[in-house]
Order: C-alpha cells, then sequence, then structure tokens
C-alpha cells in the first residue's frame, strides 16, 4: 500500500468580501520498502516516473488555487461599494486638470 502525504492551500481575504478557501491534495510519497535488514530503493526509472507525476499535482494544484482565485477577485470586483468608483472619477479628473503641471503628492 502506497503511503501519501497533504498538500494543502489557504487563502484568508483580509477584506472579509470573500470567503477563505483551503484545498487539500494527497500526494503519494516515494516507495521504499525495508524488510528486516534489507532495505529497497526506487530505481532511476522509478524515481523519474514518481517526479513526472509529482510535477502533474503540483501543476494541477496551480490551477486549482489559480480558479479559486480569480473566481473570488471577479466576485470582489463585483461587490466593490460605488464609493470607490467615484473616488476614481474624482482622481482622474483632478489629474486631468492638472495635466502638464507638475504637481507635488502630498504626504500623508
Amino acid at each position: 500500500m502506497a503511503s501519501s502525504t497533504t498538500f494543502k492551500a489557504t487563502y484568508t481575504n483580509s477584506t472579509n468580501l470573500s470567503p477563505s478557501f483551503t484545498l487539500t491534495k494527497d500526494v503519494p510519497t516515494t516507495t521504499t520498502s525495508s524488510t528486516s535488514s534489507t532495505t529497497t530503493t526506487m530505481t532511476t526509472s522509478e524515481r523519474a516516473k514518481y517526479l513526472h507525476e509529482l510535477r502533474q499535482i503540483a501543476a494541477t494544484f496551480q490551477d486549482d488555487i489559480n480558479r479559486e482565485l480569480t473566481q473570488r477577485m471577479e466576485e470582489d470586483n463585483k461587490r466593490a461599494p460605488q464609493n470607490q468608483s467615484k473616488g476614481k472619477e474624482e482622481e482622474e479628473a483632478k489629474e486631468e486638470e492638472n495635466y502638464g503641471e507638475e504637481v507635488e503628492e502630498e504626504e500623508e
């Protein structure tokens, strides 16, 4: 029976607009067996096959994470308060008013 370990990725949104999520993926560990005084290790071809599978699992895991983050980003953008767009409009109007002039930014 092959043993496995679990990869876990957890995301928490600092703005609380989207719920946090956790993704887990079981990853098989290397197959070594020990019997009394002898230990059998993986051959080069077995190691290559294992690493190939591990790369595929990592790529799939990354795709899952990216899909979740993209979905949450789109949801956050839909829920963004209208005040933010009003503030952007005011900022753009101010920039347009000062176009071509050097304006020092105020320190906060």
